[in-house]
Order: structure tokens, then sequence, then C-alpha cells
């Protein structure tokens, strides 16, 4: 178990039985597997695939024919050219998004305006968005802010007053007193914690996660979910619809159905040219009972707990809360999985009062959070930009992908130029070579600034943490890259003034020990295609 376990846990005996079973899950998955691959090759996934590789092909083939055979229509296009870059410019969007779809539309007039009144114009993207606003009004009496938490708040820092009440107004989440925080320095602590905690259940569990991938880790969690069924608990299991590419087969959610299990799959995948279908749910939601939640980067697959190696060593982390807090996430949970159900959920049914709760000593605050694309409240930006902001001594960082927007980077300059020590960690050992020569194409700019950047020599890191001044945290889902800031679902934790500040501390210590620092000439030496495809990926990452 983790070292920041505040408690002596005691392990069930079906946990162990669990556990025991390894072997017998890793023969089962090679079996799987070869199953897996005849599903990619003759399955719904590779129909899917090339379908809209055929629609891709005719949108650019009409665009051609346009531009080449029909000087009306291309006279038209010109002028719709023009009207796409004023509403462009009149725009709300981040001035990154905004230079990214002016060079797509001057650089390719047709084919650029075309596109971005295909992605402008999404039904899909405002059923989403309306529906998003529905389910928080429904939620709303469920989350209100307790004034005596804000009061005595206000005695401590008047300026997480202000976080907390932008957090309430824009997603609806309260802050939290009397929560107990345990925090996991890698996926295999959280793994067999949240063992210990579902095979606890006595009335439901939720389970929210971008990826859930069969082999040891989710069996082992499969089986004791399929007994917690069998015994009148209810479960629910939610993963993201990029799964069924991949991952586990396309009815996969039926299999689990079976079992008892209320599964659904977010936004599958559908052979239609949709950009609703580029905004992600990468949130990873555990909830138990209402009294135990989950949070971070690990997802429910074996290299999230080294059970399998694909790029070195997987360093993750993960939160778990204990309390009041934990409201909010059986709430987010909800809303998510209603946002495509018609009948209206019985809220009152998972959301515990305050009497419920263990009594809990007060350790400081806690305030959970979720973000959404379908809004113009950009919480995960804003949540890191705030404790980027207020740093006095240092900000420490780790992420596994580095693609900044303007307002990120002059951040994190100004802060070091102030004289706070911003250390950031990212992977040696990358998973995507794309997006490593993109966050390398930032080095310069950031060690210039007196930002220090560090790359995990074992191999990759996943974790989401930023921790400041032993005074505040962020633990989640969210990266720093435009996916997260702006085209995912995403949630975590902000920890202000809690003693697991210590351990998020000491873990970040730790891993930088393992790690070696980028010096202003490493980039310098860096192959000439390497930097080359940054720069260039970086013109329109926005839009990636």
């Amino acid at each position: 178990m983790s070292k920041s376990d505040r408690e002596i846990v005691e392990v069930p005996e079906e946990v162990v039985k669990v556990l025991a079973n390894k072997e017998t899950f890793r023969k089962r998955l090679k079996d799987k597997s070869k199953q897996h691959v005849k599903h990619l090759i003759y399955g719904r996934t590779l129909i899917i695939v090339a379908l809209l590789i055929i629609q891709l092909y005719l949108f650019l083939s009409m665009v051609l024919w346009i531009q080449e055979y029909s000087v009306a229509f291309f006279v038209g296009f010109l002028i719709l050219e023009l009207l796409a870059v004023i509403d462009i410019m009149n725009s709300n969007d981040n001035p990154s998004f905004k230079l990214a779809w002016l060079i797509l539309v001057l650089i390719l007039p047709v084919f650029g305006t075309a596109l971005y009144v295909f992605v402008k114009n999404q039904f899909g993207f405002k059923v989403h968005s309306w529906r998003n606003k529905i389910l928080k009004l429904e939620v709303k009496p469920y989350l209100k802010q307790k004034a005596e938490v804000i009061n005595e708040l206000k005695n401590v820092d008047n300026h997480t007053v202000g976080t907390a009440r932008y957090v309430s107004n824009n997603c609806g989440h309260p802050i939290y007193e009397h929560t107990n925080a345990i925090y996991f320095p890698l996926g295999e602590n959280k793994f067999q914690r949240l063992l210990v905690e579902i095979s606890k259940a006595k009335k439901f569990i939720f389970l929210e996660y971008f990826i859930i991938k069969e082999g040891i880790m989710w069996d082992s969690i499969l089986e004791i979910l399929k007994k917690k069924a069998e015994e009148g608990v209810e479960v629910r299991v939610m993963y993201d619809g990029l799964c069924t590419f991949t991952d586990v087969p396309s009815d996969y959610h039926k299999k689990l159905l079976t079992y008892g299990i209320k599964a659904k799959v977010f936004a599958p995948m559908k052979p239609v040219l949709s950009t609703v279908q580029n905004n992600r749910d990468h949130r990873k939601i555990a909830v138990i009972d209402g009294k135990v939640a989950f949070t971070g980067g690990v997802n429910l697959a074996d290299e999230y707990i080294n059970e399998v190696n694909r790029f070195g060593h997987w360093k993750d982390a993960a939160i778990m809360l204990e309390g009041e807090a934990v409201r909010s996430f059986t709430l987010m949970f909800l809303t998510m999985w209603n946002i495509d159900e018609k009948r209206k959920e019985k809220y009152e049914n998972y959301v515990l009062p305050s009497k419920s709760f263990r009594k809990i000593e007060n350790d400081g605050y806690i305030l959970p959070y979720s973000d959404c694309p379908f809004d113009e409240y950009y919480v995960a930006k804003h949540l890191y930009m705030d404790i980027i902001n207020t740093a006095e001594k240092y900000v420490y960082v780790m992420t596994p992908y580095l693609i900044l927007d303007n307002e990120t980077t002059e951040a994190l300059c100004f802060a070091a130029a102030r004289g706070v020590e911003v250390k950031i960690i990212l992977p040696h050992i990358p998973d995507k070579k794309y997006a490593f020569w993109l966050a390398k194409s930032y080095y310069e700019e950031l060690l210039e600034g007196g930002v220090q950047i560090y790359e995990y020599l074992p191999g990759f890191v996943h974790a989401k943490v930023m921790i400041s001044d032993h005074s505040k945290a962020v633990v989640g889902s969210s990266n720093l890259d435009f996916r997260s800031y702006y085209l995912h679902y995403e949630c975590g934790v902000y920890v202000y003034n809690n003693s697991e500040l210590h351990n998020i501390y000491d873990d970040f210590k730790v891993t930088l020990s393992r790690c070696k620092e980028v010096q202003q000439g490493d980039y310098d030496n860096e192959p000439l295609h390497v930097k080359c495809f940054g720069h260039i990926l970086r013109l329109v990452a926005p839009l990636m």
C-alpha cells in the first residue's frame, strides 16, 4: 500500500483470492488477445474506420471539384472564406485556436473554410451543450455550498474563497471540510486500495473510466463486481467509446449486462464524420456507496499498474477521498451517465446527508471539480493557472504531455521570473512520438524563461499533478494540453492546506531523483526532423 495511507487497511479475503489469480488472468488474456485481433480485422472497428475514410475522401473530393471545375462556387467560397475569417476574429475562442484556424483557412481557402463551417455547425455539439445545462440544474440542489465553510476559509485565505466561488459558480461543485484524502504515487497502490473498497460496497459502485482494457487489473476488478451484483449491490460501469477501437469488443457493455452490471459506452464511435466524437470522456472516477471516491490519472488497464511494459516504468498518480466531498463525484458520475438518458435520475437515492459520514477531523479543504467541453468555463486550465500565478516559493508539475497555449507559457515563465522555482517532469519514453516532438518545441522558450524541465528516465509519466508551496495541489485527469483544456470531459481534486500535501510533495521529489534535467543546449542537439515537425505541429496543435 502507499506510504501515504494514514490508517491500517485490512485486505478482505475475497481480494486476496482475486489477487492470487494473476496467472489465470494472464492465460485468459492471451486467449482473448487472439480473438481481439480477429475483432479488429473483421469486426465493426474496421468497418467504422473504412466508412470514415470514405466520407473524408468524398468531402475532400467535393472540395477539390469545387475548386477546379466551378468558378462560381469557387468565388462563393472566397466570400465564405472572408466571412469565416471575420467570424474567427470575433469569436471568444482562445487566441491559439484563432491562429490555427486562420492559418488553415488562409493557406487552404476552400478546404479550410469548408472544414471550419462543418465544425462550427455540428448539431450534436448543440445537443450535448443543452443537455449538460439541464443536468447541472437537476443536481444543483444537492451541491449547495455551506456558508460556514466559506466563512471559516475567509479567515485562512480569502483568495482561495474566490477560487472556490469560481468553481462553484461555473461547474457547480462546492468546497468541503471534513474529508480525508489519501494520495497514491503509483497505479499499483490505487489498484489495491480500489479492490478493498469495492469489496466493502453495500449499496452501489460507480465506475467511469476513459480506458478499460481486459487484463489482470480489469479482470480482478470485474470478479468482485460480479459478486457484488449477485449480492444486490447496484453496479454501473461506463467507459469511453474509443475503448471499442482497440481495447474491448464493441458489444462488451452487453456482456457486462449479463453479469447484472449496468453498463454503457460514452459517445460510441460511429461511422459518421462529426466533431462531437472529438470530445471524449477522459475522466477517471470510482465511487463506492457515496462514501469513498477515487480519481487521478490511472485507467483500468495493465500498463497503469506495471503488469505490462509498454513504455518503460509507468509513473502515475491517484487520490482517494472519504467524506462529504465524495458527494460531488457521485453527482459527476450521475450527470455523465444521464447525458443520453430520457428518464430523470433519482439523485436522492445516492446522495448521502452529512450525518451519514463517519466523523472526520477537519484537515484543510477539498474542492472537487469537473470540466465540460461544451461551456465557456475552462475550469481545469484556470485552476492550474491559479496555482501558478499565486505561487510564492515553488510550482512542481507532472504531466505526460506539454502542449501549451500562450497564457500558460507566459504564466510559467513569469512565475520563474518572480523567483518561484518552477519544475516540470515529463516522460523520457513517450507513448506518442508526435506529442513528444511537440512538447520539445516548448523546451527552448521555457528554459530561457527560467523554467526547469526534467525527463523521467525509467519510462513514461502519466500522472497529472501540480503542487505549490506546501499549501495547494491538483490531482486529476487533466494534462497540460489543448485537449484537456478545451476538448475533453475532465475532473480532479483541488487540495488546500491538507496534510496529504506532504506526501504529494515527497512523491514529486522521489520522482525527480529518477529524472535527468534538460539543459538549454540539449534542444539544440535534437535531430533536425524532431525540431521541424515539432514547430510545424505547433501551428495546428489546438486542432489536433
